[in-house]
């Protein structure tokens, strides 16, 4: 009966909309905006006939928020805050100019952002390219650059909640770290071209080219701080309020994702749009069974991954796929989380959603040729053997996680830094015989 009325009030509310479409001026003309207007009310009325399944989605996402995301995130959001404060960011652009401006077409600054982002998750490297924008050590077009390949999932919640809590077979894992990073770093090359006629943004420090490359973000640390003029007390104080700020609008966005899976899937949406998914599961190779999982996925990363797990009779290779194509999509909540981040920024969220959808496409060719020709290589990788890989709401699991990803980070960055040392001492040695030779000449 239900399935009745839903299906007559959305053909009524759509053909009202048409009726008024001739009616009204062309600058009211609204469409999306009614189709808003309307999904709104569909979904208010169906929370109001299935109060239970709404309260019960609503405290599944808050213990996902509270347990896991708020104690995992807000020391990261922190020391991100202080370290732009502080003026490290600027430093680092400097140090990391002559790799991330050749390779990915972005200032060096970026080169924190992707740190930050491979070793923390969603959505920190939406907040960062946002701070990067506001603080105009960047250009629009290259934080939409920045913004298509940093904002990626932390390997633990690949590790820990997927491959062991989900799946229950850790040696995948490595082969959805793997294909995500991958095909993060593939996509970053690719969108190095996405409007590359526009100039580039000038780097930290550009003003003073004098000195080497360490006198040079010396100078950009200390430039930054002091026009930064905060004491340290009152940056702490602002990192920790606006941290907190953005984990309680994470905290909504999953909450309310969490009851919208649900009322989609109770009053059967899920199920119908599924159908229509399986043609294309069948073309590409995959089981369509599927479909409903990877629907899931769409909306809300980890239903999506959860939902892949529980299919019987559907491979391991196919359930790895589909989960390495869900965590690249990252979900519509995520996407809301980014958009609501980029609000006041003249960020482009458009070049994101299609970043996430080419992300998703390169991470399952990527998950599939491991698990193919490469899947010798991808089962050598390991993980310690005593870290907590299970998401527990215990302080061993919130230290296990920190520690894990400030190990990563700081490979990361020391990796980052030692490339751009030997690419600037490569540049530096064909100056020096450019100018020898010439001086040979004369």
């Amino acid at each position: 009966m239900l399935y009745v009325f839903t299906a007559a009030l959305t053909a009524g509310f759509l053909y009202l909309l048409f009726r008024a479409k001739h009616r009204l001026p062309r600058h009211r003309r609204h469409l999306a905006t009614c189709l808003l207007a309307g999904s709104a009310i569909l979904l208010t009325l169906a929370m109001v006939r299935y109060p239970q399944e709404a309260f019960e989605a609503s405290v599944a996402g808050l213990k996902v928020w509270w347990h896991i995301v708020f104690p995992a995130l807000l020391p990261f959001f922190i020391f991100a805050q202080v370290l732009i404060g502080l003026g490290v960011v600027h430093m680092m652009g400097v140090f990391l100019e002559p790799i991330m401006r050749p390779v990915f077409n972005v200032p060096g600054t970026g080169s924190f952002v992707m740190a930050m982002g491979l070793a923390s998750g969603f959505p920190i490297g939406a907040i960062l390219t946002a701070e990067l924008r506001r603080r105009n050590l960047c250009n629009r077009v290259e934080a939409e650059r920045l913004l298509s390949f940093t904002n990626t999932a932390d390997p633990l919640f690949m590790f820990g909640a997927v491959a062991v809590g989900m799946l229950g077979y850790p040696q995948v894992g490595a082969t959805l770290a793997a294909a995500h990073y991958l095909s993060s770093i593939t996509l970053g090359l690719v969108m190095r071209f996405y409007r590359s006629g526009e100039p580039g943004s000038a780097e930290p420090g550009a003003q003073s080219r004098r000195g080497g490359l360490f006198s040079q973000a010396l100078r950009a640390l200390v430039e930054a701080r002091r026009k930064d003029g905060r004491s340290f007390g009152q940056l702490l104080g602002d990192a920790i309020r606006n941290s907190v700020d953005t984990l309680l609008l994470i905290g909504g966005f999953i909450i309310l994702f969490a009851v919208i899976i649900r009322i989609l899937d109770v009053i059967g949406l899920v199920s119908l749009v599924s159908r229509g998914l399986a043609p294309v599961l069948a073309l590409a190779g995959l089981n369509p069974a599927l479909s409903p999982a990877l629907f899931s996925g769409i909306i809300e990363i980890d239903l999506g991954c959860q939902y892949t797990a529980q299919l019987a009779g559907v491979s391991l290779r196919d359930q790895v796929i589909a989960c390495s194509i869900i965590i690249a999509w990252s979900g519509l909540s995520v996407h809301g989380q980014v958009a609501s981040i980029m609000a006041d920024t003249d960020i482009r969220i458009i070049p994101y959603i299609a970043a996430r959808f080419l992300h998703s496409l390169l991470a399952g060719g990527y998950s599939a040729l491991l698990l193919g020709p490469l899947a010798k290589a991808a089962g050598s990788v390991a993980i310690p053997v005593f870290l907590q890989t299970v998401p527990r709401s215990s302080p061993a699991f919130w230290w296990s996680r920190t520690a894990f990803m400030m190990n990563h980070l700081l490979h990361l960055a020391v990796l980052l830094i030692a490339t751009a040392f030997f690419c600037y001492t490569v540049r530096f040695i064909r100056v020096a015989l450019f100018y020898s030779r010439r001086r040979w000449k004369i």
